[in-house]
């Protein structure tokens, strides 16, 4: 009970630390939203036409900065994060629902892929020390790891799009198709997904892989693997029970971490794809200066690394029953 109540406690206290700086840097900031949008036009600022854009933006120049913080507070429980300039007049929260499915399709079950590979060949390779398997696959992906993801993606787009026409060079579907739950959509999205997902894949699996083997080799060494060789176990129930399952404890918070980022998307490969992610709405918001946008970004990434993170120390909990001792 204690381990539950500190991991709950430590959730909250630094969920209100992101939301209280969430609230404060851009009022520290000059400026407001209605100010950006009017510097879009040049010319005079007419007053009544700026009062009009300050009251759609919820800008409110005579309430105090306690008053206003406790209205954030408010419209942050009741999802209200202000109104878009990127794509005004859209709420915030509506661009980013219709942003996040793609991400998640895309940057989410790719990065789940990976660490399950990684994870499944590491552990081969390390209990196989010195085969086929362990002197080709690990060098060749952890090779693969350190190319940039945007070097990889455009030399994906020119070869697999430009030369040989397999696949569409960028978006996430043909302008022309209707949104929406048919098969011929779902299809063609998943097409639109094959080379970014295949180039988070190629640059994300070697760190799974050589993990989880350097992990596994110092597994076996232990005496409770000893143990369960001697008393003469089926490899594969020493490898998967003993080896595998302690092994894989110190991958599940980088795992964690991974999940949680998963909503800030893979900025550089939407962006070179032109994905209509939340990462290429991260980098629009950011060259237009939407701070609204920025904020409900910023507090919905801060959220699914929270929790991922307590997800990982649950399940950390449950494999090795250790970690829930709280002197």
């Amino acid at each position: 009970m204690r381990f539950v109540v500190r991991r709950l406690g430590f959730f909250v206290v630094t969920l209100w630390a992101a939301v209280t700086a969430n609230f404060l840097i851009p009022r520290l900031m000059p400026g407001n939203p209605a100010l950006a949008m009017m510097s879009r036009y040049r010319g005079h600022i007419n007053p009544a036409s700026l009062h009009a854009i300050e009251i759609a933006f919820g800008v409110n120049n005579h309430q105090s900065l306690l008053g206003a913080y406790f209205s954030y507070l408010g419209n942050v429980v009741r999802g209200r994060f202000g109104v878009s300039l990127t794509f005004f007049p859209d709420a915030v929260s509506r661009d980013v629902l219709q942003a996040l499915p793609w991400t998640l399709a895309l940057v989410g079950v790719t990065t789940i892929l990976a660490f399950l590979l990684g994870t499944l060949i590491g552990l081969v390779a390390a209990w196989r020390r010195g085969g086929i398997l362990d002197s080709v696959l690990p060098p060749i992906f952890v090779i693969t790891s350190a190319f940039p993801y945007f070097w990889l993606a455009m030399l994906a787009i020119w070869l697999f799009a430009i030369k040989l026409g397999w696949l569409p060079q960028s978006g996430g579907y043909r302008i022309t198709d209707d949104v929406g739950w048919t098969w011929a959509f779902v299809g063609d999205a998943m097409r639109h997904s094959i080379l970014p997902a295949l180039t988070i894949l190629v640059t994300s699996i070697g760190g799974w892989i050589l993990t989880m083997r350097n992990n596994t080799i110092s597994v076996l060494t232990e005496d409770y693997v000893r143990m369960a060789r001697a008393k003469g176990l089926s490899p594969w129930r020493v490898m998967w029970t003993y080896a595998g399952r302690n092994a894989i404890l110190p991958n599940l918070t980088g795992f964690a971490m991974s999940l949680g980022f998963v909503v800030s998307g893979a900025i550089l490969v939407e962006f070179v794809f032109n994905y209509p992610g939340v990462g290429w709405m991260f980098l629009q918001s950011v060259e237009n200066q939407d701070y609204a946008l920025m904020q409900g970004l910023f507090l919905m990434i801060v959220i699914a690394v929270l929790t991922a993170i307590l997800a990982a120390d649950a399940a950390t909990a449950m494999l090795d029953p250790r970690t829930r001792d709280v002197r």
